[in-house]
């Protein structure tokens, strides 16, 4: 019997029309974005489904996302396909607790639209940068970034994939100097600060006393923790680690490999685009893996699995 994970994307993987078919085909679909409009005052069907500047800044684009994956994941869950454990990149964790039954939908939604105020607002535009470096190990990536100041990894997304960030003049000398080690490929991203460094410390507190007023629910199912790849079966460490991944390293390929090693062998990623499913084949060949991005997406994983 297949040992199941639900995996949640994290911001950049946003697009126009995420979400508009299960909103179109499922109540409890627009259910989730009419909530999500209440909560927050504004229309979440034009921020997702209309082409729009909003959708694509860190204060918006968070709180879209998490409402487009929770409509499907609610609406998946209704279906009858369910996970035995869940797991979230960066932003995505807070789909991964809810999912597991931590929290309450709409404080998920509520606190990551604080958090994407709170991590925008805290590094003045351009003085903070991240880069996707291609092709080193993380030995070499850590004993490079040792040598520069103000830049630290953000991300260890998958082999041969890792993520830096810190300030934007530190970020495009250790581009230089892993060129010169021999990275393949250093790639900027379009992100407006310098996101999982200890830059963003301030963002960290407010978004701990944010997450003081949440009600806590016993966990359902467990969630592997980006901070440190673990299973956290205890909704009483989720507080405290959801802080603390603002300014901590996403250890996701760390993550996928926890999980491998406990015996889940089939991996379902909910929301626009197949980054996770890609990062996947990275680490391991040989597993299932889905996407569920549209309802016919949806239609034919739960043929396949249920």
């Amino acid at each position: 019997m297949s040992k199941i994970a639900f995996l949640f994307p994290g911001q950049g993987v946003q697009k126009t029309g995420m979400g508009e078919d299960f909103y179109q085909h499922s109540e409890t679909a627009r259910q989730v974005f009419e909530t999500a409009s209440h909560l927050l005052q504004m229309d979440m069907k034009a921020l997702c489904f209309q082409e729009n500047e909003k959708l694509h800044q860190t204060e918006y684009t968070q709180a879209a996302l998490v409402t487009t994956c929770l409509a499907m994941a609610e609406t998946i869950f209704e279906s009858g396909l369910r996970p035995q454990v869940t797991a979230g990149l960066s932003l995505g964790e807070y789909c991964a607790v809810c999912t597991a039954g931590g929290m309450e939908l709409q404080d998920a939604i509520r606190t990551v639209r604080k958090r994407g105020i709170f991590m925008q607002n805290a590094v003045p535009p351009g003085e903070g940068a991240m880069a996707a470096v291609l092709g080193l190990s993380k030995e070499q990536m850590e004993a490079v970034l040792q040598e520069i100041e103000g830049v630290s990894i953000a991300n260890y997304n998958c082999p041969g994939q890792i993520v830096i960030t810190g300030r934007t003049e530190s970020v495009q000398q250790a581009e230089e100097r892993l060129k010169q080690v021999g990275a393949k490929r250093v790639v900027m991203l379009n992100v407006s600060g310098p996101f999982h460094s200890p830059f963003l410390e301030s963002a960290e507190n407010h978004l701990r006393e944010e997450l003081n007023h949440i009600e806590w629910y016993t966990l359902q199912i467990p969630y592997v923790t980006n901070v440190t790849a673990e299973y956290i079966c205890d909704i009483s460490q989720t507080k405290e680690l959801l802080a603390r991944q603002v300014t901590n390293p996403v250890r996701w390929q760390q993550s996928m490999e926890r999980m491998i090693a406990d015996g889940v062998d089939t991996f379902v990623e909910i929301g626009p685009g197949r980054t996770l499913t890609g990062f996947l084949k990275k680490i391991n060949r040989g597993l299932r893996s889905y996407n569920i991005g549209t309802w016919e997406d949806m239609e034919k994983v739960v043929q396949e699995l249920c």
